[in-house]
């Protein structure tokens, strides 16, 4: 039985920088000219004052894990040869939470506000992924 391909991002066009972004292996999220607060994911308006005078700024990169599951049976087929592996949501030094997941550690040994760094996987030519790892102390 041959296992299926991952799913690929589907890109809206106001999410085309983070993408671009990521392709650079920079993490870039949205930060409101009105209100002054960073916002992901990305969006055509802000969730706090509802301007739609969004920038892109590079994001430190670093964060603390808010909370996570650890997938180890029911994957969907795309993902039985990465499991286990780890879903987190992520809570950025910017404040804003980004669904991911935690890399190069053992799934047993991630905790919540363990910090983290971004790390980047490159799917093919068009799309490269945001994980996060341990960062090391």
């Amino acid at each position: 039985m041959e296992i299926p391909k991952k799913p690929l991002p589907v890109v809206n066009p106001w999410a085309k920088p983070f993408w671009e972004a990521c392709r650079e292996k920079r993490l870039a999220i949205q930060k409101c000219k009105e209100c002054g607060k960073h916002v992901f994911y990305p969006r055509i308006a802000c969730p706090h004052c509802f301007s739609d005078r969004l920038d892109w700024v590079e994001a430190s990169g670093k964060g603390t894990v808010y909370t996570y599951s650890v997938v180890v049976s029911n994957a969907p087929s795309a993902f039985i040869k990465d499991m286990p592996y780890v879903i987190a949501v992520i809570r950025l030094e910017e404040g804003v939470q980004m669904l991911s997941n935690v890399v190069e550690c053992k799934p047993e040994d991630v905790r919540c506000d363990m910090p983290v760094e971004v790390t980047f996987e490159k799917l093919d030519e068009q799309f490269t992924l945001p994980k996060f790892r341990p960062i090391s102390t």
